[in-house]
C-alpha cells in the first residue's frame, strides 16, 4: 500500500495569536486544492486555539509541539493530552531534538509522552537523530536504535502503526545544512529495517517516515524521491506561507 506523503510545519516559538492566524489564512488559500498530501502545522500552545477555529473544515490538521503525560496535576506550565483534545489537536510532535537538548527529555520520558498522546487519541510524531559528533564518530545507527528501542518500548503493532517517525540530523536543524538525499535515505532505510525487526513487515512498509533537518523549496523534491522518505517536518521554512506552500506542492515540481 503506497505511504501518503506527510508535510508538517514546526513553526516552534514563533508567532503572535494575530501572526498565527494571518499565516494560516494565507495557507488556507495557498493550498486549496492540494491532492495526495497530508498537512499539519503546529503552532506555539498560545495560538492552537485560534488556529484551530481558521483552519476547521479544512484540509490542514492541527498539531502540538509538545505534551506532558499527566492528564492534570501540579505541573507549572506543561500542558495535558486533555487541554489538545479540547482544542481539536490531531497530532503532538514528541521528542524534538531541541527538547531533548534544551529541556532534558529521555528516552524513559519521550517514551511516557508517546504512550500517554496515544491513550488519548492522539497520534505522534516521534522525533529521533544524532548530533553532528555522534555522526563524525560513526554512531548515527547506534543513537538511532537507542532511540527508537527507547520510544517505542512497550509499544505493540496496534500502536506503532498511529505512530509517524519524523528522522532530524540534529546537524542539520536550522543550521541551513541538509543531509543529502542519499544520507537521508540511508537513514531512513535503517529505520524501517530497524522497526521490521521490531514489528513486522508488513507493519514497517506501513509507517511513514519524516525527514526532518533546513527543508526548502529547492531540496524538498530530491528527498522525496527518496523510496523510504514519506514526507517532511519543516521547520524555518513553514513561517512564511510562499515556502511552506511550494514544500507541499512538492509533487508539482
Amino acid at each position: 500500500m503506497a505511504r501518503l506523503p506527510f508535510v508538517a510545519g514546526n513553526w516552534k516559538m514563533n508567532k503572535t495569536v494575530g501572526e498565527a492566524v494571518e499565516l494560516v489564512k494565507q495557507l488556507k488559500a495557498s493550498l486549496s486544492g492540494v491532492e495526495g498530501v497530508e498537512v499539519a502545522i503546529a503552532p506555539p500552545f498560545t495560538a492552537l486555539d485560534a488556529v484551530g477555529r481558521e483552519i476547521e473544515g479544512s484540509a490542514i490538521r492541527l498539531a502540538a509541539q509538545t505534551l506532558f503525560w499527566e492528564e492534570k496535576g501540579a505541573f507549572t506550565g506543561e500542558i495535558s493530552p486533555l487541554m489538545l483534545n479540547d482544542l481539536g489537536c490531531r497530532y503532538v510532535i514528541i521528542g524534538h531534538s531541541e527538547r531533548r537538548q534544551l529541556f532534558g527529555e529521555t528516552d524513559e520520558t519521550v517514551n511516557k509522552r508517546m504512550k500517554t498522546a496515544l491513550n488519548h487519541g492522539l497520534l505522534p510524531i516521534f522525533c529521533i537523530g544524532e548530533t553532528l559528533k555522534e555522526r563524525e564518530d560513526g554512531k548515527t545507527f547506534s543513537v538511532i536504535e537507542r532511540q527508537l528501542e527507547g520510544g517505542l518500548k512497550g509499544f505493540g503493532g496496534k500502536e506503532i502503526q498511529k505512530v509517524v517517525v519524523a528522522y532530524e540530523p540534529v546537524w542539520a536543524i536550522g543550521t541551513g545544512k541538509t543531509a543529502t538525499p542519499q544520507q537521508a535515505e540511508e537513514v531512513h532505510r535503517y529505520i524501517r529495517e530497524k522497526l521490521e525487526r521490531l514489528y513486522t513487515r508488513e507493519i514497517a512498509g506501513e509507517i511513514r517516515i519524516q525527514y526532518g533537518g533546513s527543508v526548502t523549496p529547492e531540496n524538498v523534491k530530491g528527498l522525496m524521491n527518496q523510496d523510504n522518505i514519506d514526507g517532511a517536518l519543516v521547520g524555518g521554512a513553514s513561517l512564511k506561507s510562499e515556502t511552506f506552500s511550494r514544500i507541499v506542492r512538492f509533487k508539482e515540481m
